[in-house]
């Protein structure tokens, strides 16, 4: 992969954020397994429970960081969203008590929409796919002056969601490699910004929704296939402009799982450990279970357990 010069943001700048968001935020824990848990080979696995943040994933940050830094009108804000990022910025504005208008697609789960209407915010189905919302909260925007709060591709976003790789690396030091579900780019941004290339940093993402593969194979955010079992989470089209660069700098490769291995993941992860994820919340994972990422001897890795807002639980059983 071809390297830009300069990444976007600096470490300090996350830290900086850090110090300012985390007395609203919640330092998820770590799980230490074994690769033989999921049966693979005897690999050190440490996972961070991302999924036990504030609404269910790791948006919580992103979502703060914005409230937190920046203007907000007397409008309020508005966003689109697949699901989570909405559940983020209507908790976001009823902590803070400014009205938020989420535009969600189709294929947002029941669950993350039932989420956002009982932190007040208004919910709007608009269209079929992350980018039909997008489009209708950018209309909601021009006429009410609502701020809008980007899902990945924004400054305050990325330096919110790099906040989660510095708490890893405080919780996990010893790390060589570390597995992350890819969507918009926003949550993959912000942490390959903080390690800086200390540790290999993998993307993961859904055969039907090839965002970063396909971006970084042009050189450049291109449009892709939004659909599969993680749609609601990890399908916008493109990824975002502003992490791109990061992604070229500091992501090491990128990892294309298929939704039945997706599922496979899920059910793993609760067998072994009674953790529920969303599809998209196990998609790190599924790297691993599907033998798509196999460790080498000895190599110490993370994986990020990023959401767990689901209704698919039929696994339980």
């Amino acid at each position: 992969m071809a390297a830009t010069s300069n990444p976007l943001i600096d470490p300090s700048q996350i830290l900086a954020v850090y110090t300012r968001i985390r007395e609203h935020i919640r330092r998820t824990p770590v799980l230490a397994m074994d690769g033989t848990d999921f049966g693979l080979d005897e690999t050190p696995l440490v996972l961070k429970l991302e999924l036990f943040q504030h609404t269910g994933s790791f948006k919580a940050r992103g979502a703060l960081t914005n409230l937190m830094m920046r203007n907000v009108p007397p409008a309020g804000v508005v966003a689109a969203s697949g699901g989570n990022h909405g559940v983020a910025v209507a908790f976001a504005a009823q902590k803070f008590n400014v009205p938020a208008r989420i535009f969600v697609p189709s294929v947002a789960s029941p669950a993350k929409r039932r989420r956002i209407e009982e932190y007040g915010a208004k919910l709007v189905i608009a269209g079929d796919r992350y980018a039909d919302s997008l489009e209708a909260s950018k209309l909601w925007q021009e006429k009410s002056g609502a701020m809008p709060i980007h899902a990945f591709d924004q400054m305050e976003t990325l330096l919110g969601q790099g906040t989660v790789g510095l708490e890893f690396e405080e919780q996990a030091p010893e790390l060589d490699t570390l597995l992350l579900a890819v969507g918009g780019g926003g949550l993959i941004g912000g942490i390959a910004s903080w390690y800086q290339g200390k540790i290999k940093i993998v993307g993961v993402e859904p055969e039907a929704a090839p965002t970063l593969a396909k971006a970084l194979e042009a050189g450049r955010p291109v449009d892709a296939e939004a659909g599969g079992i993680a749609a609601d989470s990890l399908a916008p089209r493109r990824v975002g402009e502003l992490m791109f660069p990061i992604a070229q700098k500091f992501v090491n490769r990128v990892l294309l799982v298929s939704d039945d291995e997706i599922r496979a993941a899920q059910e793993q992860l609760w067998r072994a450990a009674r953790v529920a994820a969303e599809p998209g919340g196990a998609t790190g994972l599924a790297a691993l279970t599907s033998r798509k990422y196999v460790p080498t001897k000895g190599e110490r890795v993370g994986v990020l357990i990023c959401g767990g807002n689901t209704t698919a639980v039929d696994f339980f059983r």
